[in-house]
């Protein structure tokens, strides 16, 4: 069951990140991937709140793993890093490593600190 409630997440995360990817990214002309540094970390926001709260097992699988898993994309983030330094533009990819790193923990703590202040959770 697992897996299904995954892929079935999945099969909903996916178009979710291509469509955000391509309303940010059209709205930018910069080689900056804004589209994926978005995706990803609104995907580590929702994964700070769902982690905040006591989700049943099957709501974890189809959430957190699945759609969240989906909208967020590691592969992406690293092929556009690689990208960008095979064209030289050294200093996008370090801004893109570190502002990803930054921004995808940064918004995991913010859902979080939302959870807990809706709950009541120290």
């Amino acid at each position: 069951m697992t897996i299904l409630l995954a892929a079935l997440g999945a099969a909903i995360g996916a178009p979710l990140r291509y469509l955000a990817d391509r309303f940010v990214q059209r709205r930018h002309d910069s080689a900056f991937p804004w589209g994926t540094h978005a995706a990803n970390a609104t995907a580590c926001l929702l994964l700070g709140l769902a982690g905040g709260f006591t989700l049943p097992e099957w709501a974890a699988d189809l959430v957190a793993t699945g759609v969240l898993g989906a909208l967020s994309t590691y592969s992406t983030f690293g092929y556009e890093t690689f990208a960008l330094l095979r064209e030289r533009r050294r200093f996008l990819a370090f801004a893109n490593a570190a502002a990803s790193l930054a921004a995808g923990l940064g918004a995991l703590l913010i859902g979080l600190a939302v959870a807990a202040s809706v709950t009541g959770a120290a």
